[in-house]
């Protein structure tokens, strides 16, 4: 068997391409073997004992620009750590580490640089985090959700820089019927048009008391909403279910409501716009203005100039701007064409298989 190290969390948007391209080489190639290093505090400490893939989670932490004197918890932990991955090395050495950023990944990826292992990553956003940043002058290969990400990324491997897109889990070939996915909702199977409203696993309070606020001044003729509000505050909007509206608490599985959405109102996440692309969904992006390095609305212009979505900062979006833009858009057949179009431009739904491929020759390289 063959290991590769997957090194990366925090997030889901650290977490979930490492998932999708382990699947993709365990599909590709039967002896490998996927091993996960994650950080006890983030998403990965419930994501990861429900998969297949064995895995370790260490006392890692971020780096505490805001409360500096909490960083003690950031060295004592990577001391740590760095001690554990050393005898799993020494166990088992890794023929690559595949490094999904955040700042569960460093600590894994610093050893494979010191250690002689080569190392990969996988970049998600437009404007590449501090980890990403930082090892890719050591990293073999990078794949790049987002082309622009090449600016800042400074590599000594030439042709290192490849534009993959982002890896998820693909639509079906063939395409579920749209009708027949309306029918699911309790809409009409064909008339009007069906908007998504989706802040992220978690939800967004903002977007949902925008959306609220908007259905509470009528909801556009011929407008039916899939609604997810997260599990947190689901209570507070769970009146809003019936008729024309369906509120629920986790979209799942979200393909459901991606088969029957013409438009959406998101979060700018790498991976929520990489999956709403793949099924060519134009969207009205609100980025979360608390991301790391305000990398979602770099996300969020970076795809408003490439003629995929429209962007509204959150200190804009009001029931009134939500009113407006959605009436503009649902209004105006050839505009959602024009969205949808430079939605399927930015669409790489293999991105997965695509990045596993190389993977592969990197661990036959080595």
């Amino acid at each position: 068997m063959t290991r590769i190290v997957f090194a990366g969390g925090g997030t889901g948007g650290h977490l979930y391409p490492g998932i999708a391209i382990a699947r993709a080489l365990v599909a590709a190639r039967s002896t490998i073997e996927p091993f996960f290093v994650g950080a006890r505090r983030g998403i990965e400490r419930d994501v990861l004992p429900k998969t297949e893939f064995p895995h370790v989670l260490l006392d890692l932490h971020p780096l505490y620009r805001s409360a500096v004197w909490n960083n003690y918890k950031t060295v004592i932990g990577a001391a740590g750590a760095w001690r554990h991955i050393g005898d799993m090395v020494r166990h088992d050495r890794p023929a690559v580490v595949v490094g999904t950023g955040g700042y569960a990944a460093g600590i894994m990826m610093a050893y494979g640089v010191l250690h002689g292992i080569p190392l990969v990553q996988q970049v998600g956003d437009s404007h590449p985090g501090l980890t990403a940043r930082t090892f890719s002058r050591w990293s073999y290969e990078i794949y790049l959700n987002f082309p622009e990400a090449s600016r800042a990324l400074r590599s000594h491997h030439q042709g290192s820089l490849i534009d993959t897109g982002a890896p998820i889990e693909p639509p079906p070939d063939p395409r579920p019927n749209k009708g027949a996915a309306r029918t699911r909702w309790g809409f009409p199977p064909t008339g009007g048009h069906v908007l998504l409203v989706y802040g992220g696993s978690q939800g967004s309070l903002a977007i949902n008391r925008a959306v609220a606020s908007w259905i509470d001044r009528g909801l556009p003729d011929d407008v039916y909403v899939i609604w997810g509000t997260g599990r947190g505050t689901h209570s507070q909007f769970a009146r809003y279910d019936g008729g024309r509206v369906c509120v629920r608490d986790y979209l799942s599985p979200v393909s459901d409501a991606y088969a029957a959405a013409d438009l959406a109102v998101a979060r700018a996440g790498a991976m929520t716009t990489a999956e709403l692309f793949a099924w060519c969904i134009p969207a009205v992006l609100i980025p979360l203005p608390t991301a790391a390095a305000d990398h979602q609305t770099t996300n969020a212009v970076t795809l408003e100039q490439a003629g995929a979505a429209v962007h509204i900062p959150q200190s804009q979006l009001t029931a009134e701007r939500l009113d407006s833009t959605l009436r503009n858009l649902l209004g105006n057949e050839a505009e959602l064409r024009r969205l949808s179009d430079g939605a399927a431009r930015r669409a790489r739904p293999h991105a997965a298989a695509a990045i596993a491929q190389h993977i592969l020759h990197v661990v036959d390289r080595a």
